[in-house]
């Protein structure tokens, strides 16, 4: 059995493709090998599996090297390929396919995967072969094993509060965070090397010693289990929080978190559309 897994990373894209690939890739029976464009600000250095480069997001470069691999199994979690370009993929080798997609877009997949808490696989009526096995939900949220051995941990809480708005933060929010929380709050941020703004960041917190700058971080599921709230996006690190019980606030800063939010919201969390400094205070004030 081998499994190609088509996804990017970079500066603007983000990590969070690859991050849950990683954690799908060890389910996976057999040789894994990943597809990747060496994209600015990527993180192909840090998949533990070979990665073939891409010259282009193009279907027949796609192809070929599917057939030169033997490929059964493609996983797909990319926006720029749609189902048009799965279709083609799909006549010209017959592999089986896996997509991702947490926006209710077409497929033409085998099985699609929207492992997000708030996936209704309703909504996908329409949009995928009348035979493709939908994998919505809850049941197949993917954690990575740290939360789940942490969990088992007992820690103090040392920080009042967790930043972490993505590994890219494109819209460099962290700052604009940082600068209007009180100096008197113990505040924890997790950023990574490809985010654009870090040298901002790290000039503003090198004179503040009560934030503690944590950049590519292996210890990301302590550092939330040491804190008593974390201020997050509403994307995959929402299930990570939500399974280590730590209250959080969502601040929306992407349209494909569009659906998450409304979830959120639905079930009474709290969420934001941008920050907002008094009302976090008073959110923060009432936990």
């Amino acid at each position: 059995m081998r499994t190609l897994i088509r996804s990017d990373s970079s500066s603007t894209i983000g990590l969070g493709h690859i991050m849950r690939d990683l954690v799908l890739a060890k389910s996976c029976e057999g040789e894994v090998i990943f597809a990747c464009q060496n994209l600015e600000g990527n993180i192909i250095a840090s998949i533990p599996y070979e990665v073939k480069i891409l010259n282009s997001n193009d279907a027949d470069e796609l192809i070929a090297l599917i057939k030169d691999l033997h490929v059964n199994l493609l996983v797909i979690d990319h926006y720029g390929i749609d189902a048009d370009f799965e279709r083609k993929v799909k006549e010209a080798t017959g592999v089986k396919i896996l997509s991702f997609d947490d926006t209710y877009q077409a497929h033409h997949c085998d099985i699609l995967l929207n492992h997000n808490i708030s996936a209704d696989k309703k909504r996908y009526k329409g949009l995928v072969p009348p035979r493709c096995e939908l994998r919505c939900g809850i049941l197949y949220t993917l954690i990575r094993d740290e939360f789940k051995e942490e969990k088992k941990q007992t820690r103090e809480k040392i920080y009042d509060v967790l930043v972490a708005m993505g590994g890219t933060d494109a819209s460099n929010i962290t700052l604009c965070i940082l600068k209007t929380l009180p100096h008197s709050l113990h505040v924890s941020v997790l950023t990574t090397g490809a985010n654009a703004h870090l040298s901002e960041l790290q000039n503003y917190v090198k004179d503040k010693p009560n934030i503690a700058l944590h950049v590519n971080s292996n210890e990301v599921a302590k550092l939330l289990h040491q804190s008593r709230l974390a201020i997050v996006t509403p994307s995959v690190m929402v299930h990570e929080v939500l399974f280590m019980e730590v209250p959080f606030i969502a601040i929306k800063v992407a349209s494909n978190q569009d659906d998450m939010f409304a979830y959120l919201q639905k079930q009474e969390y709290p969420v934001l559309k941008e920050w907002d400094a008094s009302l976090f205070m008073q959110l923060y004030n009432a936990q």
